[in-house]
């Protein structure tokens, strides 16, 4: 059985995502890795890391799908959660595929990151974008996800003084 919730804001984001880490029983050390784009996803990725910090994780953000490239991502007190400079080894408990990956601007096609997950059997994927571009960009097709967190940021209001 599939089941749809709904929340609101950042909080709607960051809480389900917490929730379902620990509802899957990852513990202090296992390894969570982020897919997505370089400086667009980061900072989403960030935003997720630091809801999951006090759990003791190992993070690791990917950049695109490119494994050789992986960097931990670590809290940075008074800072937040930020990408480090060394390389590390990705061996995921959990698989959060940013939806970066999905924007038509961006070269990573669906059968690229489904590669991804079938060289990690048996681990959680969880797919983490905005105004449904999963969807609009035909990946159900090739990608299951264990959990879905799709959020809207739409109107985006400007106020600028004349």
């Amino acid at each position: 059985m599939t089941t749809k919730e709904v929340f609101h804001g950042v909080p709607g984001i960051l809480r389900p995502f917490k929730e379902y880490i620990e509802k899957k029983g990852l513990k202090k050390g296992d390894q969570v890795v982020y897919y997505g784009v370089p400086g667009t996803c980061t900072p989403f990725v960030e935003l997720l890391g630091f809801a999951v910090r006090s759990l003791e994780l190992e993070q690791v953000f990917v950049p695109l799908v490119d494994e050789s490239k992986a960097h931990k991502i670590h809290h940075v007190p008074d800072i937040g959660m930020q990408a480090g400079a060394a390389p590390v080894s990705v061996k995921p408990k959990a698989i959060v595929i940013m939806g970066g990956l999905s924007m038509p601007n961006v070269s990573i096609k669906a059968e690229q990151v489904k590669a991804v997950i079938d060289r990690h059997p048996g681990a959680l994927v969880i797919g983490v974008c905005f105004m449904h571009m999963f969807e609009k960009a035909g990946w159900f097709a090739t990608v299951s996800f264990d959990c879905l967190i799709d959020a809207n940021i739409d109107p985006v209001e400007v106020t600028k003084k004349s």
